[in-house]
């Protein structure tokens, strides 16, 4: 996908007004963050091969943290396939945790060995990164010496960031100066929520990080921010264009003079030209440019969709739609059916009813129904009321969990299970007892000394995956699947025993391809929340896609549609809704009770983000603020709605 221009135009009342810069820093939107990946991964290549033409060193200041693993991925295959060395790179890196020890799991040192380092040809003496054993005494000359090495490198080529949730950059806090320096900070409290699913609890996260500062991230001859996912778009926004201020010190690299933004559009939903991009220049105003600009006029205007008149079209930048398409009330009209049309208690179609208008066909009235979840509990939590409809209304529905979910079961809730089992094999003289107490023998031991830079056992790790499998099939049980059509894929991706998986492999994409050939499905229903900040939902669905793109030319897909949810991060916007699944308050109690299986999910869950909230009130307020914006169009008012967008391939 080109990069859009960051020049833009303002509409007043339909007319074009002078030019106006809304963006103040350059941004590149790509579809996806792989193409966006690949495309700075290019960039860096280019420059490294210039460096080397020239016989001189190529100073990379790099970072960690999800947003950069695949441009780092996109380098080592340009190594191993295309030659690309890095002998005269030299790398200066953000940050690191304190205190933090460099094997540590949890360690930026480690993230950088084993996402680039030790995939390439650099040699060990070029790359350098805070360290964080180091005495608190010595941390300010440690700092000094650090930037002094970067001046004598040369200075920063190029510097690669990621943004946090709260605007940081490295870790440069809000309140961080312009000119701050390297230093010892501590961290923000959104900053430790956020990577406490890294470090299994909030409380496991460091309280403090060193840090490049500010002004030598300023320094740098050329910067690129990355940033993915719509929980990043509200502070790009402010970033890219508010004003500059410490409470966003990503916005100080306005004042950088060679900086470019490179996001993605789910990132780039809060932009002026993507949220309302006939405020800014024309634009083609097909059926789903008319839909997002009529919802977004009726919640801007507080009013129903039929209640819309012309003279809000016109003094909202809309003249040239009702040029195009005639008065105001027949376009109101037209888009009040079209979400009336999304709205069913059917999710697998009214059988002997007139399809037209619904959004899922009639036939055949009993569908083969594969429901994908990354994870053990998102069916339930993502799509809970219709998953109960879809059996309720006799349709063959199987169940398939892609990963064990087991790095996320606390410690202690292992160690109970396997007492349990200890208690359990004693009170029934059940034969050798004596390997379940050493089972929990060692694995007490093992997590009473584990250290951070150690994984579970294979023991313990099989112990948490068996939790969640058991709250599984009870939430199975209590929908009404039978245990048949529970499938346990354990996708090898994901059994690594740490949050950091593996790429997705060959023996992934088989395991999803042989199932669906095997029930040959009307119906799939999966995962298409990307701001899950464990990345493992978006992982889930490249293995779906890889599949069905090997299976869509068979008979049997031709009948299959493809149905994305989303889970407890976030909610389509609702221009995007092709299928809303009502609950009544009734359904929506029953919907909790279903989450309320995941016992070990709940009360304090180990990745709980920096949402306060547990997965049932996530969901319920969700889908209630779902009901709530279509009874705010002016439509049905139902408790609570689930939302669902069609993939087509």
């Amino acid at each position: 996908m080109q990069a859009a221009d960051q020049e833009s135009t303002v509409r007043t009342n339909g007319s074009i007004g002078q030019p106006i810069t809304y963006e103040k820093i350059p941004t590149h939107i790509y579809e996806d963050s792989r193409a966006a990946s690949q495309a700075v991964a290019h960039e860096i290549a280019d420059l490294i091969r210039e460096k080397q033409r020239d016989n001189k060193p190529c100073v990379l200041g790099l970072a960690t943290g999800s947003s950069p693993k695949t441009v780092y991925a996109e380098l080592v295959r340009m190594h191993r396939e295309e030659g690309l060395s890095f002998r005269n790179v030299v790398s200066f890196n953000l940050d690191e945790y304190y205190p933090m020890e460099p094997d540590s799991i949890y360690s930026y040192h480690r993230f950088m060995k084993e996402q680039l380092f030790d995939l390439v040809d650099i040699p060990k003496e070029n790359y350098f990164l805070p360290d964080g054993t180091i005495p608190p005494a010595q941390i300010k000359e440690h700092c000094r010496a650090y930037e002094n090495m970067i001046t004598q490198a040369g200075g920063l080529d190029f510097q690669l960031l990621g943004i946090g949730g709260n605007g940081h950059v490295g870790f440069n806090e809000p309140g961080s100066l312009i000119n701050a320096r390297t230093r010892l900070i501590a961290l923000d409290h959104s900053t430790r929520a956020a990577a406490a699913m890294e470090f299994g609890g909030l409380s496991q996260v460091p309280r403090k990080a060193i840090t490049m500062g500010i002004a030598p991230i300023m320094s740098a001859k050329r910067i690129v921010l990355l940033a993915w996912g719509e929980r990043k778009a509200p502070v790009l926004r402010g970033a890219v264009e508010g004003p500059v201020t410490e409470r966003n010190p990503a916005s100080y690299l306005q004042a950088h003079p060679n900086v470019t933004f490179v996001i993605d559009e789910r990132a780039a939903s809060e932009l002026t030209r993507m949220k309302t991009p006939w405020a800014v220049d024309s634009v083609v105003w097909d059926n789903k440019m008319v839909k997002k600009a009529v919802t977004y006029l009726s919640q801007a205007m507080d009013k129903p969709i039929l209640k819309l008149t012309d003279k809000d079209y016109n003094d909202n930048g809309m003249s040239d739609l009702l040029a195009q398409s005639g008065a105001g009330y027949e376009i109101n009209i037209d888009i009040f059916n079209q979400l009336q049309h999304t709205i069913t208690g059917w999710p697998g179609g009214k059988p002997d009813a007139d399809d037209t208008n619904r959004p899922e066909r009639k036939n055949p009235a009993r569908k083969r129904i594969i429901l994908f979840s990354p994870h053990p509990d998102d069916d339930i939590i993502s799509m809970g009321g219709t998953f109960q409809r879809l059996v309720d209304q006799n349709h063959e529905v199987h169940v398939a969990y892609q990963t064990s979910g087991n790095i996320a079961v606390a410690d202690d809730e292992a160690l109970r299970f396997i007492d349990f089992v200890v208690d359990f094999n004693k009170r029934f003289s059940i034969e050798n007892t004596n390997i379940t107490n050493k089972i929990f023998h060692d694995a007490k031991e093992f997590l009473k000394t584990k250290k951070d830079s150690e994984m579970d056992t294979p023991e313990v790790r099989h112990v948490k995956g068996l939790i969640r499998r058991g709250e599984a099939k009870a939430t199975c049980r209590f929908v009404g699947v039978p245990d048949a059509q529970v499938h346990f894929l354990d996708l090898p991706f994901y059994e690594s025993g740490t949050v950091q998986k593996k790429p997705l492999g060959e023996e992934d994409i088989v395991i999803i391809e042989d199932l669906i050939k095997e029930i040959k499905p009307h119906q799939i229903y999966a995962a298409g929340d990307f701001a899950d900040p464990h990345g493992t939902h978006k992982v889930c669905w490249d293995a779906i896609e890889a599949a069905i793109g090997r299976l869509k030319h068979k008979n049997f897909m031709k009948d299959c549609w493809v149905w994305l949810y989303r889970g407890a991060w976030a909610e389509w916007d609702i221009h995007e809704i092709e299928m809303a699944v009502p609950m009544s308050p009734d359904q929506v109690l029953k919907k909790r009770m279903g989450i309320f299986k995941h016992q070990s999910q709940k009360d304090g869950v180990v990745f709980q983000g920096d949402d306060s909230r547990e997965f049932w009130q996530r969901a319920e307020e969700r889908n209630q603020g779902t009901a709530q914006l279509y009874d705010q169009l002016g439509l049905a008012e139902y408790e609570a709605m689930e939302a669902f967008v069609r993939w087509r391939f």
